[in-house]
């Protein structure tokens, strides 16, 4: 089989195509890293490239299966997030004062040579990670590959860019307050975000968890089993539908003042909903009370970012809008972010036993991508509160340490991504998966 006709397919075909021996490793890998520089001339979605590490990466891939290994991602490529530790290399957070390479693999690097991957480059992301679009002074704009006059979204919108393009099939993402789940919405992919404690993380105190960006629920589910911890294997829940579930559907936002909801995503997430109810679900109304979550939520970020900003390299060469946040952050109490997390643990253990659901659908965000400098100009605090606005459905999930997920749904009439985002309570992810990819298959062409 042709390596360059597989770049853009499912890593669990990938996978499969070297199982069979119709490809190897290094050649899989050389077309992946071919396809990456093409598309990265055009959206920005790389940091950096690894051409010597991936060739490196592939020949011992191809070693272990001639010696008998196998495994689910066995030699697939992945492009790494540039906020993951690999020894060597910089770990920049999309930040001029971050200059300093890491001395070793962290645990998500770590279980990606462990399972054999093949790590081709590392993704672009905002300063710090600290936005829902993709724009820094160190890395300049990334495009979104269905409009490149629209974001990719953030802050994993490098990732999002390189799935979303067919650089890659997969790609490592991070999650501290929709950074998975927006550029999954806004370049139509998918977008897991685990429950709280499942995946090594636990940045911006607590509120962070890893996963990954690709295609289709399967293979999310297969990359996160590997990942992460948990009491029912995903990839196995990604080929069963879920029983008869509760469903709620709210399409308030949380913000105030709020943004009003896109009518061409409001009809998105209303189709899900009556696709959900024809396959036997009971699908209501709901309306969700936040509470005291969104500002939990942000004490909690703004400490966490505040941090962020003290370990770089040379603060002065911080942006000066993440340079206000950051000042805006060191405020916060440590007090005050002790009483929110428990106050978030409390809240995501009885918002979907409050509603009387098993699972909850809302809208990712108010509407699609954004166009590419839709908060240029702006100060820090001002840009925070739009993507506030603009973004009120992803964060209170991170704040409550339940699982979320964004799956797509359909196209808007200018071809932008339409998606909807499912949560669900403590430690089902499993059972979100099975609903995702239930989604999935009733929209999949």
């Amino acid at each position: 089989m042709d390596a360059a006709a597989l770049v853009s397919q499912s890593p669990l075909a990938q996978a499969a195509a070297m199982r069979d021996g119709q490809v190897s490793a290094v050649d899989l890998a050389a077309a992946t890293l071919e396809a990456a520089r093409e598309l990265d001339a055009r959206v920005n979605a790389f940091a950096a490239l690894d051409a010597d590490g991936a060739h490196a990466a592939a020949q011992e891939a191809d070693r272990r299966r001639a010696a008998g290994e196998d495994g689910p991602l066995l030699g697939v490529p992945i492009a790494v997030k540039d906020d993951l530790d690999a020894a060597g290399h910089v770990t920049s957070w999309g930040s001029r004062a971050r200059t300093t390479p890491a001395r070793a693999d962290g645990p998500v690097v770590t279980m990606i040579r462990a399972a054999g991957m093949v790590p081709v480059g590392r993704t672009t992301l905002p300063e710090l990670a600290i936005h829902g679009f993709t724009e820094s002074a160190r890395f300049g704009v990334t495009c979104n590959p269905i409009d490149p006059g629209r974001t990719s979204g953030g802050s994993s919108g490098g990732s999002a860019a390189a799935v979303a393009g067919g650089a890659v099939g997969i790609a490592t993402a991070s999650d501290g307050g929709g950074s998975i789940r927006i550029p999954a919405s806004c370049c139509g992919l998918v977008g897991i975000k685990p429950g709280a404690g499942r995946t090594p993380g636990g940045g911006w105190n607590g509120l962070s968890v890893q996963g990954c960006l690709t295609r289709r629920v399967a293979d999310s589910a297969t990359y996160l089993d590997l990942l992460g911890d948990f009491a029912t294997p995903l990839a196995a829940a990604a080929e069963q539908d879920p029983p008869p579930l509760r469903i709620g559907v709210d399409l308030a936002s949380p913000a105030t003042p709020a943004l009003p909801l896109d009518p061409e995503l409001e009809a998105a997430v209303r189709r899900a909903a009556d696709v959900l109810a024809g396959l036997g679900h009971q699908v209501r109304d709901v309306r969700v009370r936040y509470g005291a979550a969104p500002a939990g939520f942000v004490a909690r970020m703004l400490h966490g970012i505040a941090g962020a900003a003290a370990d770089v390299d040379d603060p002065s060469l911080l942006e000066a809008r993440t340079a206000e946040v950051a000042r805006i952050g060191r405020r916060v109490p440590d007090a005050a972010v002790v009483r929110a997390r428990r106050q978030g643990e409390a809240f995501g253990h009885r918002v979907l036993a409050d509603l009387g659901v098993d699972v909850l659908l809302t809208p990712p965000a108010r509407g699609p991508a954004v166009p590419v400098g839709h908060w240029d100009g702006r100060r820090g605090l001002t840009t925070m509160l739009g993507q506030a606005r603009q973004y009120a459905h992803t964060p209170p999930w991170n704040h409550a340490g339940i699982p979320a997920a964004v799956v797509p749904v359909t196209r808007s009439d200018l071809g932008l991504p339409l998606a909807v985002q499912c949560v669900v309570g403590p430690d089902q992810d499993a059972r979100l998966v099975s609903v995702a990819a239930q989604i999935e298959r009733a929209f999949s062409p």
